[in-house]
This record gives C-alpha cells, sequence and structure tokens, in this order.
C-alpha cells in the first residue's frame, strides 16, 4: 500500500500512522467542522495539511464516472450523485480551482454533471477527453483541436471486428465523438469478455495511430499523447498550484495519480484519493485515502468545505 513516496515499514510502529477512511481526531467530536478521512501515507498527510493551510493556492480535481457519478450499466445514464454538485460548489470558492477531469467529452460531462449555471461553480474547469477538451464555465463553451482521422476508421471497423471475434453478444459500442468505446458490462461473462477483445482492440487501434484505453469493463480506442495525468499536471502548472487533491476510481485515473506523485517528489503536496471499488484494486493500493464511491467522495468534498474557514 502507500506511494513511492513513502516508504514507511508497515510493521514498523510509527506514532502517526492510520488508516484510509478512519477520521482525525477532530473528527470523533460530533461538534467538529467536518469528518475529513485521515491519510494513510505520510506523503498524504503532508498533502491534506497542505491543501488546509493554504486552500487559495490548492487545485482539487477530480474524475466524473465512478468518482463523482455513480457507475450505471448504460453510459448516457450516468448522472452525477445528487450531492456531488452542492460539495463542489461549497468548496470551489475556498479554493484555487475545481477541475473535473474525464475521459468523456467535456460538454457531456457538464450535461450529465449538471455543471453549468450553478452558483458556487462559476470557475469550474472541466477537462475532458482526457484534456484533449476544455469546458469553461467562465465563458460556457468548449475548445478543442480538430478531431484524430484515425477515431472515424476504427469506428468504421468495429462491428465487423466484433463479429469476427464473436462478441457482440452483450457488447455495445460507445460513441465518444474524438474516441470510440466498446463495453462489455452486459456480456454473460462480462471480464472474460473484456479479455477476449484486450487483443483484437489494440491490433484495431494500432493500425490506425490509436492506443487503448482500458477501464472498468470498458476499452476504449482514443488518440495518444493526452492523458489524465498530462492534463493534470498542465492545469496545475498553468493555476500555479501549491498543493493539489486528485480522486478517481478506475485504470484511467492512474496516469493522474502518478501525476501527482511526480508532482510531490518536485516538492508539491498532493493527496489521492480513491473512490473504492471491488473490480479496480491498482487505485486503492496507491491511494492516500479510500472512500465508499460517490457518496464517499460527496462526504469528502463536504468535509473539506466545512473544515476551510
Amino acid at each position: 500500500m502507500g506511494n513511492p513516496t513513502d516508504s514507511t515499514d508497515p510493521n514498523t510502529t510509527d506514532p502517526d500512522a492510520v488508516n484510509p477512511g478512519t477520521t482525525d481526531p477532530d473528527a470523533t467530536d460530533p461538534g467538529a467542522a467536518g469528518r475529513l478521512p485521515a491519510p494513510a501515507t505520510r506523503a498524504g498527510r503532508e498533502g491534506l495539511e497542505a491543501l488546509l493551510a493554504r486552500p487559495e493556492r490548492a487545485l482539487v480535481a477530480f474524475d466524473f464516472d465512478g468518482t463523482l457519478a455513480p457507475i450505471v450499466p448504460d453510459p448516457e445514464q450516468a448522472r452525477a450523485h445528487p450531492g456531488a454538485v452542492p460539495g463542489l460548489a461549497a468548496l470551489a470558492p475556498k479554493v484555487a480551482a475545481v477541475a473535473v477531469v474525464t475521459g468523456r467529452p467535456a460538454g457531456v460531462a457538464v450535461r450529465h454533471g449538471g455543471f453549468a449555471g450553478v452558483p458556487g461553480l462559476e470557475h469550474l474547469v472541466v477537462l475532458g477527453h482526457y484534456g484533449a477538451e476544455r469546458w469553461d464555465a467562465v465563458t460556457g463553451t468548449v475548445t478543442a483541436p480538430a478531431p484524430h482521422p484515425g477515431v472515424a476508421a476504427a469506428r468504421a471497423e468495429l462491428p465487423g471486428l466484433l463479429d469476427r471475434v464473436g462478441a457482440w453478444r452483450g457488447t455495445w459500442i460507445e460513441e465518444k465523438g474524438r474516441a470510440v468505446a466498446v463495453h462489455t458490462r452486459r456480456a454473460a461473462d462480462p471480464r472474460a469478455a473484456f479479455e477476449a477483445l484486450r487483443e483484437p482492440l489494440t491490433g484495431l487501434a494500432t493500425r490506425h495511430g490509436l492506443v487503448v484505453e482500458p477501464g472498468r469493463m470498458v476499452l476504449e480506442l482514443r488518440p495518444p499523447g493526452m492523458d489524465k495525468g498530462v492534463a493534470l499536471a498542465e492545469y496545475a502548472r498553468e493555476i500555479g498550484a501549491e498543493s493539489v487533491l486528485y480522486a478517481g476510481d478506475d485504470l484511467g485515473d492512474l496516469p493522474a495519480f502518478a501525476a501527482v506523485d511526480k508532482l510531490r517528489s518536485d516538492g508539491t503536496p498532493g493527496l489521492l484519493v480513491c473512490s473504492g471499488s471491488d473490480e479496480v484494486t491498482e487505485l486503492r493500493e496507491r491511494a492516500d485515502v479510500v472512500v465508499d464511491g460517490p457518496a464517499g467522495v460527496v462526504d469528502l468534498l463536504r468535509a473539506l468545505a466545512a473544515r476551510i474557514d
């Protein structure tokens, strides 16, 4: 457990050591400002302390699906947890910036999240398609480069490929504009279908200059060069963030976790939060704090907003 910046021996007694999800001393008091989970690593504790000490210089960033919004069988039906927008709106005016970093198109994340026109979220930024698109609440517009031609070419070949592999039953294609994804969650054996499609989809992506991004029972074909880590690091540099919190739930969030680790090694404190899932253990193992899915993320938002003066 932990991360490269925390080499504490788990068999050594550390008076500061705590378990993910436990509360800090103030949280045991019913009248305390908020119930903040205590980070399990020293680097995480330093990140939280820096955020609370100078919130006006902090960037707080979140994945969308599985973090701010519960995972559902049909991604088009995904919506932010009812407490997510109020929680973000309560916290946003107290920090340097709030960002949503997602593989979805930025406009779709804004619509499904209900982020537009919310008091308190006037300066929210949504970095969609892994940072290739950007929606800014100030202008209410999306900026993006021209689409990669390989996406259209791969999309045209996908039906035939799924037919040849025998993977039509229970799988389906999601059109994402600048990317295309194949979901296996509805298959009789979602994991087996997922694994069976890895190699052929990787071959298809390679032929068209794309990469495959695995997720929770989904394989996404997208252009190379951008990921959540690049998007997060570039935005942190843009605003001059002096601390960074990132919360995610999926394999696509690993680059963002790595970016926070790199920022920490360069002297910028950071806090890594996993929106817990039994489907993906890699993030849980690297996180400083593990919360209980989107509901736990909402609790964290409320606690941070309450704790910051």
